[in-house]
C-alpha cells in the first residue's frame, strides 16, 4: 500500500508529514522514541487520534501535568494504605502507568527541568523493552518563545511544526490504519550505501549528536518496512532525511557543484547470473545504491523556515527567556510554583512537607519499631534525615533599561519614542512584573533620568523636563547603562538594556572631543557590556541603518534592530520581542 494513494497526499506537507511520522511511530516506538509538534492546537489533536487509531486497542494515554509531583510522576509510598495496612504499600506512578502506550505532554515549553529528566531517564531505561513508551511533546509558545527541554527532543527522532496546516485539512477523513509490526517480523536491511547516505546528510545540515542519525536509520527502516520493501531504498532515506534530521539542521549545506553521476549501465544477462545473489527468484541484487548527494538535496530543501531563522541570528540554543516578558527562573521558599520537596530542616521562612516527609519515614518502620520509643513518641518514628522542606520557583522581575541618545537636532523626537515605550511597558507592569529606567546621554557625559521605577506619572514628569542637543557621549552612555544593569542584577532583578541610538560617538570617556577615539571607547564599553552578560538590544533609529550601530550591537552580543521610522509602538513591539527570546549571545 502507496501512502500516496489515500487522503493524506491530499494535505499540505505539515499534516501529512504529522501523520506519516505517526505511523512511524506506530510501527517502531521504541527506536524513534515520539514527536514535538509546535503549534498544532487542533491539528495536534488530529495527529494524536490518528496515532490512538493506529496502536493496538487498549493502549494507553496519559497526559501529564505540569505541576505533577515526583510521588505521583515515579511512583511510591501510598501514604494512607501504608497507616491503614501497617505496612509499606506503594503505588504505580505515571511513568509506569504509560508503559507500552503514549505519554502526551502539553505546554512542553514549560516543562521543569527536574520532571523532564526523570521522564528522559524512563525512556534510557525502557528503550529496549516493551514497556517503551512513545512521548508527544506539545509546544504551544509563540515563535521565539521557550523550547521544550533539549534532553527529551534529544530522545524522540520528530519535531513538526503545525503552524500552517490549512483548515481544509482538518475536515478530511483520516487514512485507514497501516498493519503494526507483527511478531517475529524483521525490519528491512539498511546497508552502507543507506547509513553512509543520512551520515553525510547528518554532518552537511551540522548535527553533531548521534542520536539523529540512529533515530534516521530507524525511520528509514519503518518506512521501507510499511511501503513492503525488502530493502531501504533511496524513497525512505529521503523520507527519514526530511522527517528527522532537516529540522535539526544547524547550518545550510553547500549547493551541489554538479549533478550525481549516472548509474552505471547494467551488466548482461550472462555476467549477472554468474554473480552471487541475495534476492528474489529474479536474481535481483538486495543491496541499494543511494546517492549521498540526493539525500542531501531532499534534506536541505525541506529546512523548516525557523531553523533558517535561527541560524541567520545565531540562535540554535534554547531561548532563554519567556514569552511573557518575565525574568529568569529563581528559587524561593515561600511562593511560585512548587518544585519537588527536599531533604532539610524548616526555619528561616523554610517551611516543612509534611506529606514528603510522611513518605520518606515510613519504609523504615519496620527497623525502627524495635528500637525503644522516646517519652510521648507517637506510632510513627522520624528521623532527622526523614525531614522534607518545601521549594518554590518564581521569576524574577525585570528591568527594562532605556539608554537614549539626546543628543543631535534630532533627540526630541528619539525622546518622544521613548517617552512612548515606555509609557506602553509600563502600563503592563503589574502583569508582566517589569520596571523601567531610562539614561539620556548628552553634552559631556550620561545622567540616570529615571530610576527603576513602576510610576508611570513618575517616568512622565522626568522625561517630559529633559532637554536635547550638543555632543554624543555614547561610551558614557553604554558604561552608566551597564552599571545601572549591575545595580539590579544585585537585587535579584533581571536586566534588559535597550539603546536608541544611530552608533556614532565625538565624546570620549575622558571628555576629549574626536571621533576615532570616542568610538573605540564606545566598542571597549559595549565589549564591557558582554563580559557582564546583560541582555541587550541595539535599536538603531537613523535615517538609513548605520554600521556603526551594527557594530556596537555585535560587540556588546546584543540584537540589532534597524528601525528607522520607528514609533513607540514599534519601538514597544522591538523591546517586547527581545525580552521574549534570547538576547542573541552565541
Amino acid at each position: 500500500m502507496s501512502i500516496w494513494h489515500d487522503p493524506v497526499s491530499l494535505m499540505s506537507g505539515a499534516l501529512a508529514d504529522a501523520l506519516l511520522a505517526a505511523r512511524l511511530l506506530a510501527h517502531s516506538p521504541a527506536p524513534l522514541g515520539g514527536l514535538c509538534l509546535h503549534g498544532g492546537g487542533p491539528a495536534a489533536d488530529r495527529v494524536l487520534a490518528a496515532l490512538a487509531a493506529l496502536l493496538p486497542p487498549g493502549t494507553p494515554f496519559r497526559r501529564l501535568p505540569g505541576h505533577i509531583d515526583e510521588q505521583r510522576l515515579c511512583g511510591g509510598t501510598d501514604i494512607a494504605a501504608s497507616l491503614a495496612a501497617g505496612r509499606l504499600v506503594r503505588q504505580r506512578g505515571l511513568l509506569e502507568e504509560a508503559a507500552g502506550g503514549v505519554l502526551v505532554v502539553p505546554m512542553a515549553q514549560r516543562l521543569r527541568a527536574d520532571v523532564a529528566g526523570r521522564v528522559a531517564q524512563a525512556m534510557d531505561g525502557a528503550a529496549d523493552r516493551a514497556g517503551a513508551f512513545v512521548l508527544v511533546l506539545l509546544d504551544d509558545g509563540a515563535p521565539g518563545d521557550e523550547r521544550p527541554p533539549s534532553v527529551l527532543m534529544e530522545r524522540i527522532a520528530f519535531d513538526l511544526c503545525l503552524a500552517t496546516v490549512r483548515p481544509a485539512d482538518l475536515a478530511m477523513p483520516l487514512p485507514l490504519p497501516w498493519p503494526g509490526r507483527g511478531e517475529g517480523a524483521v525490519l528491512p536491511a539498511l546497508d552502507d550505501a543507506a547509513r553512509g547516505a543520512l551520515a553525510a546528510t547528518a554532518d552537511a545540515l551540522g548535527i553533531a549528536s548521534l542520536r539523529p542519525q540512529l533515530q534516521a536509520c530507524a525511520a528509514a527502516c519503518a518506512h521501507a518496512a510499511l511501503m513492503g520493501a525488502a530493502v531501504v531504498g533511496r524513497p525512505d532515506a529521503e523520507i527519514a532525511a526530511r522527517l528527522v534530521l532537516s529540522p535539526r539542521a544547524t547550518q545550510v549545506p553547500p549547493e551541489a557543484g554538479a549533478p550525481p553521476p549516472e548509474p552505471p549501465p547494467a551488466p548482461p544477462p550472462d555476467a549477472r547470473a554468474e554473480e552471487p545473489t541475495a534476492g528474489d527468484a529474479d536474481g535481483e541484487s538486495a543491496t541499494s545504491d543511494i546517492p549521498e548527494a540526493l539525500v542531501v538535496e531532499a534534506a536541505r530543501a525541506a529546512i523548516p523556515p525557523d531553523v533558517l531563522d535561527r541560524m541567520a541570528a545565531g540562535l540554535g540554543r534554547q531561548a532563554r527567556g519567556s514569552g511573557g516578558g518575565a525574568g529568569r527562573r529563581i528559587r524561593s521558599a515561600r511562593r511560585g510554583r512548587p518544585l519537588a520537596a527536599r531533604p532539610g530542616t524548616p526555619g528561616g521562612g523554610v517551611r516543612l512537607a509534611l506529606v514528603d516527609t510522611l513518605r520518606a519515614a515510613i519504609p523504615w518502620q519496620p527497623l525502627r519499631c524495635d528500637d525503644p520509643a522516646p517519652e510521648g513518641a507517637g506510632p510513627i518514628r522520624f528521623r532527622r534525615d526523614d525531614l522534607r522542606v518545601r521549594r518554590f520557583e518564581e521569576r524574577s522581575m525585570t528591568v527594562t533599561v532605556f539608554c537614549v541618545d539626546a543628543s543631535g537636532s534630532t533627540a526630541m523626537s528619539r525622546l518622544a519614542e521613548a517617552k512612548g515605550a515606555a509609557e506602553l511597558i509600563l502600563a503592563q507592569a503589574y502583569v508582566k512584573r517589569s520596571d523601567v529606567a531610562v539614561v539620556a546621554f548628552r553634552g559631556e557625559g550620561a545622567e540616570l533620568l529615571l530610576p527603576p521605577t513602576r510610576s508611570l506619572t513618575r517616568a512622565k514628569r522626568a522625561l517630559a523636563a529633559l532637554p536635547g542637543g550638543g555632543g554624543t557621549p555614547l561610551a558614557s552612555g553604554l558604561a552608566l547603562a551597564r552599571q545601572v544593569g549591575d545595580a539590579v542584577g544585585a537585587r535579584g532583578a533581571t536586566p534588559l538594556l535597550v539603546f536608541l541610538t544611530d552608533g556614532s560617538a565625538n565624546l570620549a570617556l575622558d571628555g576629549t572631543r574626536g571621533r576615532a577615539r570616542a568610538q573605540d571607547d564606545a566598542l571597549f564599553a559595549a565589549r564591557a557590556i558582554a563580559t557582564a552578560g546583560h541582555d541587550a538590544v541595539v535599536i538603531d533609529i537613523s535615517a538609513r541603518p548605520r554600521p556603526e550601530a551594527a557594530r556596537l550591537a555585535d560587540a556588546m552580543r546584543a540584537r540589532y534592530l534597524p528601525l528607522p521610522c520607528a514609533d513607540a509602538r514599534a519601538l514597544h513591539a522591538a523591546v517586547a520581542v527581545a525580552a521574549a527570546g534570547p538576547g542573541a549571545r552565541a
